[in-house]
């Protein structure tokens, strides 16, 4: 039998486990794809726990039951507010990528991708750790989201360098990756993708000369 004092927590993980789940079975409505694009401008460049549905609404020209009827919670909103930017940064990522050839190079081109991103659609850090630090209960979805965006990215470098390379490169490369959005949206390094696309070619291995 399980413990009483387990209860409440089990019920919360199952309920944002729902949460996540309605976030992606919902078809979006032209209304549902404006409520989305506003609040995605607003929780990125104002953060989530400072916009409320009210504003959301306001800002998209719907009523708040409008938007709870499209995504029927914040959380949800969240949580689509997160897959909608993610799609979009993947999308961008491997349109850049598609036209290198060169294994390597294209290793390097994915820090330059990042800092014409970060230039133009993220100066205020990457969405998903800003969600998991503005809602830092483990068992809430953003967590989920976003773990599985750093999968992504990980497993988009073991891709690149091949099944050859140590384990440790594609973690190393992802480290970078991080570090250098980190250092772009908090410590003002302007050329932080340049820095980091610098370290990643120290640290590929180079082709055998002819």
């Amino acid at each position: 039998m399980p413990s009483q004092r387990n209860l409440p927590s089990q019920r919360n993980a199952a309920s944002q486990r729902d949460v996540a789940g309605a976030a992606q079975e919902r078809p979006l409505t032209p209304a549902a794809r404006k409520v989305l694009h506003v609040a995605s401008e607003l929780f990125y460049e104002r953060g989530i726990g400072s916009v409320g549905m009210e504003l959301i609404a306001a800002e998209a020209g719907v009523t708040k039951k409008t938007v709870y009827d499209r995504f029927g919670s914040k959380d949800a909103l969240i949580l689509a507010y997160l897959r909608a930017r993610d799609e979009r940064w993947r999308a961008f990522m491997e349109g850049r990528l598609a036209s290198v050839q060169d294994a390597r190079e294209r290793v390097l081109a994915s820090f330059d991708a990042l800092g014409d991103w970060m230039a133009s659609e993220g100066g205020r850090g990457c969405s998903m750790v800003n969600a998991c630090a503005e809602l830092p209960a483990p068992v809430h979805p953003v967590h989920q989201v976003a773990a599985e965006q750093k999968a992504w990215v990980r497993d988009l470098y073991a891709g690149l360098v091949g099944e050859n390379a140590p384990d440790a490169l594609a973690d190393q490369l992802l480290i970078l990756h991080e570090g250098a959005v980190v250092a772009f949206s908090v410590a003002g390094v302007r050329d932080a993708a340049a820095l980091a696309r610098a370290a990643a070619d120290a640290i590929l291995p180079r082709p055998p000369s002819a």
